[in-house]
């Protein structure tokens, strides 16, 4: 193949440019630019050709139109073992373009500002660029493409070995180039859908970027990717600091973002400890010291090599108090130095650092893959309050009991159904997940907490179909119920707590977690 001789050079991020452009150069090719590109070049040296000397027109409208121009594109497309495009090309006086290197207006970063207009999201789209990337990628049998600046490196060694790129790179480029546009019109998409308060588009595109590859899966013989979405999401697993400790396994990242989304159900100084994404201890207190043993007596068998969440930042006492035991990640809003000389004396435990692990405001999207398809739902946020529950009983809850209710109501939403909850004293003291009936859920949580049910809150993330877990609840010494309610069984259900002298109390909200 020929070589490399005409490059087309338009990037709006330039770094590392003006080094890779001074090497085309001193290889003898001649460069292409446009407006900020162009200036850019020749001031730092670079001899650069202004793209209206290759249109014969001016860039006009502010820059929207300056490389949407047949002599660009007919340079880009013609292919080389066309005898008929080169003729085309010869009768209109166009030289061939070989290299494209091109990256776009900063649209993620533009609709991520704060004080962003919907017209400055407008003008950040970028219209010529993708349509070179394009033209260049469809016809990388004979144009190579760059839209990434991690691939100067690879191109330069190409052609300092051959002249030009190899095939098989030019391919690869190309298939990246439009991973690449198809994100960057998938975000805009996202974002004028969400504009118009279109909820569920007839075609859904969505965007992740690679944060980085895994070890393994759920198990050592799956392969496995972590990915984030395009914009940040404050608070998320994907926005952390690891300050210390070895990567994150697949199963980690999913045990960390249910302790987060846990955690995140409180104001109030907490400690969540997730197992197998499930709450093995939650505590509250006046300091996040105490809120830690609460969490850690709930269940001192279970917590050996959990995941904690914390809301508050971990001082020293708190991590003596972690260092203890084997932990494989602790999350936090920050640590002390002296908190960190303790943990940090373990090398593989992971600490994370996340600044606003604080309740979400409103639902983010939240997706489930199922073979061939996919779900898209909004994450429960809902929250209920005092004023929300319907006392159902005869017994009015107390003002303690209704404290502790919402307390375990907070927590049954994130345990996988079905789920029963047990609370006393702003502590787990018995969590049953994930079981096939509802009483037998209730018997785990019941013969977990043993002595410490007498008292203690129940909460049933979904209501009850027969009043067998009440009859349970009471043989332990429940006092008080929270349920959604709405069963066929109702009247049956609460006869059975007005028997027992339980306080019940309906939220009307159910909370499956599947």
């Amino acid at each position: 193949m020929a070589k490399i001789k005409r490059a087309l050079i338009s990037v709006s991020d330039k770094t590392g440019i003006v080094p890779f452009a001074k090497q085309l150069a001193d290889k003898g090719v001649e460069i292409i630019s446009t407006g900020g590109t162009s200036r850019l070049l020749q001031d730092s040296g670079v001899d650069v050709i202004n793209i209206s000397e290759v249109t014969g027109f001016p860039e006009i409208l502010d820059g929207r139109v300056k490389t949407l121009h047949p002599r660009i594109h007919s340079g880009i497309l013609a292919m080389r073992g066309s005898e008929t495009h080169q003729q085309q090309l010869a009768e209109h006086q166009i030289t061939p373009i070989d290299l494209v290197v091109v990256n776009l207006y900063p649209f993620s970063e533009t609709i991520a500002k704060p004080d962003v207009t919907f017209a400055d999201a407008i003008e950040n789209i970028d219209i010529g660029g993708p349509s070179m990337l394009r033209a260049a990628a469809k016809n990388h049998a004979d144009v190579t493409v760059i839209v990434d600046q991690s691939d100067y490196e690879t191109v330069l060694t190409d052609i300092e070995q051959h002249g030009n790129t190899t095939e098989e790179t030019r391919r690869a480029l190309a298939a990246k180039v439009y991973r690449h546009t198809a994100a960057y019109d998938s975000l805009i998409a996202s974002y004028l859908s969400e504009e118009v308060g279109e909820e569920a588009p007839e075609k859904l595109s969505v965007t992740f970027e690679k944060v980085q590859d895994l070890r393994y899966g759920e198990n050592p013989h799956q392969k496995a990717s972590f990915y984030r979405t395009a914009q940040k999401v404050p608070g998320s697993l994907t926005s952390a600091e690891q300050l210390h400790g070895k990567a994150l396994s697949y199963n980690n990242i999913n045990d960390a973002d249910a302790a987060l989304s846990m955690v995140r159900e409180f104001t109030e100084p907490t400690v969540v400890a997730v197992k197998h994404m499930n709450p093995c201890g939650v505590g509250t207190a006046q300091t996040i010291e105490e809120a830690y043993d609460r969490a850690y007596e709930a269940d001192p068998v279970s917590i050996f090599g959990g995941i904690i969440a914390a809301n508050r930042p971990i001082d020293e006492r708190t991590a003596q108090r972690m260092h203890e035991i084997f932990l494989e990640i602790i999350i936090a809003p920050d640590f002390t130095a002296e908190a960190l000389n303790i943990l940090q004396q373990k090398k593989n435990i992971r600490l994370l650092k996340i600044k606003d692990i604080v309740p979400f405001k409103v639902p983010v999207p939240r997706y489930q893959t199922i073979v061939g398809g996919l779900l898209v739902q909004d994450q429960d946020v809902k929250d209920i309050k005092a004023d929300d529950l319907q006392v159902v009983t005869e017994r009015q809850p107390t003002e303690e009991e209704i404290e502790q209710l919402l307390f375990s109501w907070k927590i049954v939403k994130h345990v996988k159904s079905n789920a029963i909850v047990l609370a006393k004293d702003s502590q787990t003291v018995g969590v049953g997940a994930g079981q096939m009936n509802r009483v037998g859920a209730a018997k785990i949580a019941i013969d977990q907490a043993g002595v410490k049910s007498k008292g203690a809150v129940l909460a049933s993330d979904a209501f009850f179909p027969m009043p067998d877990t009440v009859e349970e609840a009471a043989k332990s010494g429940v006092s008080a119920i929270i349920q959604p309610g709405g069963s066929i069984k109702d009247e049956d259900v609460i006869k059975e707590a007005n028997n027992h002298g339980i306080a019940m109390v309906f939220t009307g909200v159910r909370h499956f977690k599947h």
